[in-house]
């Protein structure tokens, strides 16, 4: 058969094709070609409205709950769970005297979390006059929008401009972000350690001294920073290897900003602890608080892990099971794509999951406490540079975020009472 009749009835469709490619180029070329904060912002709106249409199609269906009628509104229906807990130190600051049980241990209270987002609201809304309600989710919100800008930043330091907008496109698609337009300090937390790493990557110590405070007022991040900027100085003090010839020595001056840094980093890991026990005259405020969240009982490290791998599996496949675990992170960790994130990011993301696998009670809000992790975004993206693999993540990404919603957001009681936190 002559080659033409082979080809004829296909080229209809190529030139359909061919053409409609290049009307999605010229259409995206004005895109593609404006400012990166642009294309960042844009990506943020966009990514945030999906996940406000998930939000609100699972309001729909929300039924009768501990804090508003079935059926709630958008803004009522983010404004649940802990995001109830930064508004009551919104409303009324932290207690001097811990609320306490029959035994004499902490109740659960408002110690348990961090200033620095309900503060900030607080000194909005003296300003403007405006509510908890409207105030908080625009406030993380738009911080979510300022993570999204120096996570791109940093990436940037490592990847091209397309590999660096896939990464923060896996951010803010991963299965959790909906958490950064809710009245969480997760999106401000984000911010500030993004700022952070950028910052000590650019050895420009001073100028973190601040955002690393920050950061540690925002959430519970600041001993791992303080081991991850060891191990960064650390590794730069070490003697220059013949593989790394480029490595920038550590100038007198460096050094001592360096060692400052270090210190503040160290002083911030402590800072909320020991503000809660000058408020309430006790030492143990915020450690009492925390062990009543967990059930009770003094903290032993790395144990709760153990025991939740056996109470989930068994005596012998708990264990196993998270030996497993621990060996696929190992592989992960040392793979082609994760080296290539560099050895700062690399540092940070071990630090605090070493910070978690020493004092975090595995439950369902492991799954948000991941989000500090957010330099495997870039990992992601190094994984392969095709067009076909990245859509599918964001795709697979979003389905996700529709089950996290569903089934950790949105409040359906357990046989027991309560429900899964988020």
């Amino acid at each position: 058969m002559p080659k033409s009749d082979l080809a004829g009835p296909t080229e209809p469709g190529s030139a359909l094709n061919s053409a409609l490619w290049r009307g999605v180029r010229r259409g995206m070329a004005p895109i593609i070609r404006s400012p990166w904060w642009f294309r960042i912002g844009l990506l943020y709106v966009l990514t945030r409205f999906i996940s406000y249409l998930i939000f609100a199609a699972a309001a729909l269906h929300q039924g009768a709950n501990p804090w508003f009628e079935a059926s709630p509104g958008y803004l009522n229906f983010i404004d649940i769970w802990d995001s109830q807990w930064y508004h009551r130190i919104f409303d009324d600051l932290y207690p001097q005297q811990l609320p306490r049980a029959e035994d004499g241990s902490p109740q659960e209270n408002t110690w348990a979390f961090y200033p620095l987002f309900p503060l900030l609201v607080k000194a909005l809304a003296s300003l403007t006059g405006g509510s908890w309600g409207a105030l908080a989710p625009l406030v993380a919100t738009l911080a979510g929008l300022a993570a999204s800008l120096m996570s791109y930043a940093l990436f940037r330091l490592f990847a091209s401009t397309v590999t660096a907008t896939w990464a923060v496109a896996f951010l803010l698609t991963f299965p959790i972000s909906p958490i950064l337009q809710v009245p969480y300090a997760e999106s401000l937390n984000l911010f500030l350690l993004a700022a952070a790493l950028y910052l000590v990557i650019k050895h420009r110590y001073l100028l973190a001294m601040p955002v690393v405070l920050l950061s540690a007022l925002s959430r519970p991040v600041g001993l791992a920073f303080a081991l991850f900027f060891f191990l960064h100085l650390l590794l730069r003090m070490l003697p220059a290897k013949d593989f790394e010839p480029r490595k920038p020595q550590l100038s007198a001056t460096q050094l001592l900003s360096a060692l400052a840094l270090l210190l503040v980093s160290a002083l911030a890991a402590f800072a909320w602890p020991l503000i809660a026990w000058w408020v309430t005259g006790d030492v143990a405020a915020y450690t009492g608080t925390e062990a009543a969240w967990r059930g009770g009982g003094p903290l032993v490290l790395f144990k709760p892990w153990l025991d939740s791998s056996t109470s989930l599996l068994g005596s012998v496949l708990g264990p196993v099971a998270l030996l497993l675990l621990i060996v696929a992170f190992v592989l992960y960790f040392n793979s082609r794509a994760v080296r290539r994130i560099g050895i700062d990011l690399r540092l940070w993301s071990l630090s605090y999951l070493l910070y978690l696998f020493a004092v975090l009670h595995p439950q369902t809000s492991t799954f948000r406490l991941l989000l500090p992790l957010f330099p495997f975004a870039l990992a992601t993206a190094f994984i392969s540079r095709s067009k076909a693999f990245r859509s599918a993540v964001v795709v697979f990404f979003i389905l996700l975020q529709i089950v996290w919603v569903v089934w950790l957001w949105a409040w359906a009681p357990l046989p027991g009472g309560g429900d899964y936190p988020p």
